[in-house]
């Protein structure tokens, strides 16, 4: 597996500024506001989206103030939307850690979001790009729509790779596009360079995310057995997606299970069991290494750097992580 510090390297100054001014950001005299975004610190994930500003920028010409202002309003969004992703799918933890939610309640959760996503907001203000701001505004409106997208799929129980795929597009290869995206344009790179930027971290994105949906068909942590999370939610992911199509009459019993909505723990380990052995772990793997290759061969157009390097070697750390 990729070394982390390795990745971290060409902005390593620039990474340990952005961490600091990310606590910063988030300072509040509120007694109960001060003890939940404590939590939420502590509980912090790797930073991935900020280092992919970071490094977008450096290899496109080199990090600005800007640079660091636009890690930390995209990291402040996506912390946002996590929070408020957790009070809708009802989360209790998140990484083994807590959610906000479970420690204080659904009310304190949606305000200490709305007051993270506030924060952001004020943030990307300061960057005093239009296009920038223009960016973040409709990505806000993607993200919320690929929530919705997610839910309505979950509810009507649709089995379809190409509309799961639009689901993955807008709740996260939007993210990581933007976060590529805007890393170049404050480095004032141009619009040919941005446009690769643009397009490697969508491509990211993708892998990013099967690789998560993948997790929920593997024990973690303390759990001792796949987690089952997305079947519990209703969610068919690229795994079971794959496998439910390859036989209709030996897939109908599991079909009954998701349009019955009977998700017991008992039906929730046999999709599990039966998405691997119908080879749905490695039809996703498979999958994620794709838009894994696409997105490296995309940056390969920028001219070669430490940087760059770093930027191949975070596309693979983001499939082979393991949690």
């Amino acid at each position: 597996m990729k070394d982390r510090k390795n990745i971290e390297e060409p902005v390593a100054a620039a990474f340990a500024r952005f961490n600091e001014e990310f606590e910063a950001s988030l300072r509040s005299d509120t007694r109960l506001l001060r003890s939940a975004i404590d939590h939420l610190l502590n509980a912090t994930g790797k930073h991935i989206r900020p280092l992919l500003v970071l490094l977008a920028a450096e290899a496109c010409g080199g990090v600005r103030e800007n640079t660091i202002n636009a890690a930390i309003f995209l990291e402040l969004l996506h912390t946002a939307t996590l929070i408020h992703d957790d009070v809708i799918d009802e989360t209790k933890q998140r990484r083994g850690v807590p959610s906000l939610n479970a420690i204080f309640d659904n009310r304190v959760a949606v305000l200490v979001g709305d007051y993270v996503l506030s924060t952001a907001l004020i943030r990307s203000i300061q960057t005093g790009d239009l296009r920038i701001v223009g960016i973040v505004s409709n990505l806000g409106r993607e993200l919320s729509e690929g929530e919705i997208k997610q839910l309505e799929t979950a509810d009507e129980s649709v089995i379809d790779e190409r509309l799961y795929l639009q689901v993955i597009r807008k709740k996260t290869a939007t993210l990581l596009s933007a976060c590529a995206e805007i890393g170049a344009i404050s480095a004032g790179a141009s619009d040919e360079t941005i446009a690769i930027c643009r397009r490697f971290g969508e491509l990211m994105g993708y892998s990013f995310q099967i690789k998560d949906d993948i997790f929920d068909y593997f024990k973690q942590g303390d759990i001792g057995k796949p987690t089952g999370n997305d079947i519990r939610e209703g969610k068919v992911t690229l795994p079971l997606l794959y496998a439910l199509r390859q036989d209709r009459e030996e897939a109908a019993p599991y079909m009954r299970m998701i349009l019955d909505k009977d998700f017991t723990d008992e039906h929730i380990e046999a999709l599990i069991a039966y998405a691997k052995a119908k080879g749905g772990i490695a039809y996703a793997e498979r999958r994620m290494a794709e838009y894994r290759d696409q997105a490296i061969a995309t940056l390969r157009e920028l001219p070669a750097s430490p940087a760059r390097q770093a930027l191949e070697d975070l596309a693979d750390y983001i499939v082979e992580r393991t949690k």
